[in-house]
C-alpha cells in the first residue's frame, strides 16, 4: 500500500488544519460583503455558494474521511454536488451557521482520526495518491476557490458603486 513517505509533495497536517478551521469566518465575511443576488445568471448568490459548500463538505470530504477510516486505499473519482438541499428558505446566516458545524464536524473527525489515520492514503482519479492532509488541502483549495469568487464580486460590486452617476 502507498504510504505518506510515496509523495513528498502532500501537505502538512497543522497547516491544512488550521486554514480549514478558520474558513468559516472567512466566508461569512466575505459573503456578507456581497450583494446577496447572483452576481451574473451563471453565478451563484452567496447562500448559494454557502449551500455548495455545506453540500461538498457532508458529500466528499465526510465520505472520503470515513472510507479512510475504514478502507483500505480507497480510489476516488470526481464529484461534484450541487447545493445543500437542507433548511429550504433559510436565510445566509442560518446557512452560515450550518457551514460551520458542518465544518466543525470535519475537524472533528481529523482528531479523531490521530497521527497514524493521518497517514492513510487513497488514490483519486485526478489528483492521484493523497494522504489526509493532501485531501484536506484538497478540499481547503475549493473553498478558496468559492471564497475568491465572492471576493471578485465584492469588488465589482466596489467598482460599480464607484463610477455611479447617482454620485
Amino acid at each position: 500500500m502507498p504510504t505518506r513517505a510515496d509523495n513528498a509533495a502532500m501537505a502538512d497536517a497543522a497547516a491544512v488544519r488550521d486554514q480549514l478551521a478558520s474558513f468559516p469566518a472567512r466566508l461569512a465575511a466575505a459573503a456578507r460583503g456581497v450583494p446577496q443576488e447572483r452576481p451574473a445568471p451563471d453565478e451563484w448568490a452567496p447562500s448559494e455558494v454557502v449551500r455548495h459548500l455545506i453540500a461538498v463538505e457532508e458529500e466528499v470530504w465526510h465520505r472520503r474521511l470515513r472510507q479512510l477510516e475504514t478502507e483500505e486505499h480507497p480510489r476516488w473519482r470526481w464529484v461534484e454536488p450541487g447545493q445543500w438541499l437542507g433548511a429550504h428558505g433559510a436565510d445566509l446566516e442560518s446557512l452560515l451557521d450550518v457551514h460551520a458545524r458542518v465544518r466543525a464536524s470535519t475537524l472533528a473527525i481529523l482528531r479523531a482520526l490521530g497521527p497514524d489515520g493521518w497517514t492513510r492514503t487513497g488514490t483519486h482519479d485526478t489528483f492521484g495518491l493523497l494522504d489526509v492532509a493532501g485531501l484536506m488541502a484538497v478540499a481547503a483549495d475549493h473553498d478558496d476557490e468559492h471564497l475568491a469568487s465572492l471576493e471578485r464580486a465584492t469588488a465589482a460590486d466596489d467598482r460599480s458603486q464607484r463610477s455611479d452617476p447617482n454620485e
